[in-house]
């Protein structure tokens, strides 16, 4: 499977007092640069998280940030301080006895105690738990996104490398038909000069031009480094940087067939090449 080094994703989960937001975004990168926007209470999680993260991703410019926001009172899960509560009522008994015309104490007023009612305390273990679990939930979404664009990414350059293919093919028989064209040319040129062009000298000179435009060796490396190039597609995984040497050696082997080019169609043959070489590459850019 192949990889974009662009994605993202985010996740959220609800706690008994808090919620939780993870959100993991990256760009390309030459390497592995992971950075963490976490609140105070995650801090001690950085190290944990970063190896999660290597775990699963190879190569882009990560950024993972956790929010955590409080609960509406009405959500919040409430603690209700019983033994309080107890000496409140014990007190209230006591006040009755003293002052037997006293109002007793309500439940509402009970509840409106200072202290009778507390909200739980964060706790670091089940938020640490949760934020490992959550941020292992964003990887998978987040690695699906980036395996959707990797796979059109490398369709894209698949797309490119047979038309590659086409024009290698096309190009190779037009090779022996240039030299018998100039060898025409010349024989034509010296007849009109009243000249034998059958001389030696004329013989060398168009064996001399067909070895200046022999490109049989570039074509041949050419057919080569797109089936290298199809092969490591199928193989998939993090092949961003063997695709980025492989646009490389594509470029040498169109620049070697621009500069033996003699012949208008060889040139837009190359050129085309080029162009496509230039495509592909600036794809192989976002591939882990």
């Amino acid at each position: 499977m192949i990889y974009s080094m662009t994605g993202f994703a985010s996740a959220s989960r609800t706690l008994s007092h808090c919620a939780l937001s993870i959100e993991l975004r990256a760009v390309n990168s030459r390497y592995l640069d992971i950075n963490f926007r976490l609140p105070e209470d995650l801090r001690a999680l950085e190290s944990q998280l970063r190896a999660v993260l290597m775990a699963r991703v190879q190569r882009g410019k990560l950024e993972l940030r956790a929010s955590i926001s409080e609960l509406p009172a009405a959500q919040r899960t409430l603690d209700l301080n019983t033994e309080l509560v107890r000496r409140l009522g014990d007190a209230g008994q006591q006040v009755q006895q003293l002052l037997p015309n006293a109002a007793p104490l309500t439940v509402s007023d009970i509840l409106r105690w200072p202290g009778v009612i507390g909200e739980q305390d964060r706790s670091l273990d089940e938020l640490g738990s949760a934020c490992v679990a959550l941020v292992d939930q964003t990887i998978v979404e987040f690695n699906a996104s980036r395996a959707r664009e990797g796979a059109k990414l490398a369709q894209v350059i698949l797309e490119r490398a047979s038309r590659m293919q086409v024009l290698v093919d096309q190009i190779a028989p037009k090779v022996p038909q240039i030299v018998s064209a100039y060898a025409e040319k010349l024989s034509a040129k010296l007849a009109e000069a009243a000249l034998n062009p059958e001389d030696d000298r004329i013989r060398q000179e168009v064996v001399l031009f067909a070895s200046k435009i022999d490109v049989d060796e570039e074509l041949s490396r050419l057919r080569a480094h797109v089936k290298e190039l199809q092969h490591v597609l199928e193989k998939g995984g993090a092949v961003g940087r063997r695709l980025d040497f492989l646009m490389q050696e594509f470029n040498r082997e169109a620049n070697t067939l621009g500069s033996k080019s003699a012949d208008l169609e060889f040139t837009q043959a190359a050129v085309e090449l080029k162009v496509l070489i230039e495509q592909m590459r600036e794809q192989v850019q976002n591939i882990e």
